[in-house]
């Protein structure tokens, strides 16, 4: 795997290229569970130089639909690609990928596969929001519960697997959903549909932001692709790693990345 390079080693015509960012939320720009007021200045900042700014989590629907109305931003892809949610004259709306008699089979494969990881891995939980997931399951290994041993949050990422699902690790949910799609396939719907862009023929145009395996997709799609600097925790985890990294962790990174951004635009 090659060596991450330090941000600042990001060439700054690069930089000028950028158009628009897409970020992961939990611990990309959240910093122990709370979003500190310079990762959010940071969004502001750059919605306000005219950049697109597209939030790309594994939360569930709910935060999306909250968040797009609260945030500057373009739009958020929630449940890790399994729908976006923006904002239209006003209105809010949402694009799922599957359609509602799909998701209605799939939530009861959902609820029954959750209870049988809750009998299996001990120690885990329900992710406190799962109540409002709309395509996908989140079990907690991290966030309300204490920290599960990486043993057992194989195993529940195996049980999905095993019971079709795609399944990823983020640093507090292991998450599974039925279908194709992931992060990456929903941003390139979510751009092309809002923004008529193309992620494929116009990726060195973006840059992407995270710190889980469940970016890895979006680390290995972006040549700027950057992790804030709590990603070198989880290395061994991915696939793919991020090709630069920032100075410090979490929000404080996302901001750190933003400063470079918009220094170079200057």
């Amino acid at each position: 795997m090659p060596a991450m390079q330090a941000i600042i080693s990001l060439p700054a015509p690069a930089l000028r290229r950028v158009r628009g960012v897409l970020t992961d939320i939990d611990g990309t720009l959240t910093t122990d569970g709370r979003l500190p007021a310079a990762a959010y200045l940071a969004l502001d900042r750059l919605h306000r130089a005219g950049l697109h700014i597209i939030p790309v989590t594994g939360r569930c629907i709910a935060w999306a639909e909250i968040l797009t109305r609260l945030w500057p931003v373009d739009a958020i892809i929630s449940e890790n690609g399994a729908c976006y949610s923006h904002l239209h004259n006003g209105k809010l709306l949402t694009r799922f990928v599957d359609d509602a008699p799909t998701r209605a089979r799939n939530l009861e494969r959902i609820h029954a596969l959750g209870e049988r990881i809750l009998r299996e891995v001990p120690g885990c939980a329900l992710a406190s929001d799962q109540a409002w997931h709309a395509a996908d399951l989140a079990v907690d290994h991290a966030e309300d519960v204490a920290p599960l041993p990486d043993e057992a949050v194989a195993r529940i990422a195996q049980i999905m697997r095993e019971a079709g699902m795609t399944a990823t690790v983020s640093s507090i949910h292991v998450n599974g959903w039925f279908g194709q799609h992931d992060k990456l396939t929903m941003s390139r719907l979510c751009v092309a549909e809002l923004l008529g862009g193309d992620l494929d023929a116009q990726r060195d145009e973006w840059l992407f932001i995270g710190d889980s395996a469940n970016d890895a997709t979006m680390f290995g799609h972006f040549p700027l692709s950057v992790g804030v600097a709590n990603v070198r925790e989880i290395l061994p985890q991915l696939p793919v790693a991020p090709a630069y990294v920032t100075e410090a962790a979490c929000g404080e990174g996302f901001a750190e990345m933003a400063e470079l951004l918009l220094a170079a635009r200057s």
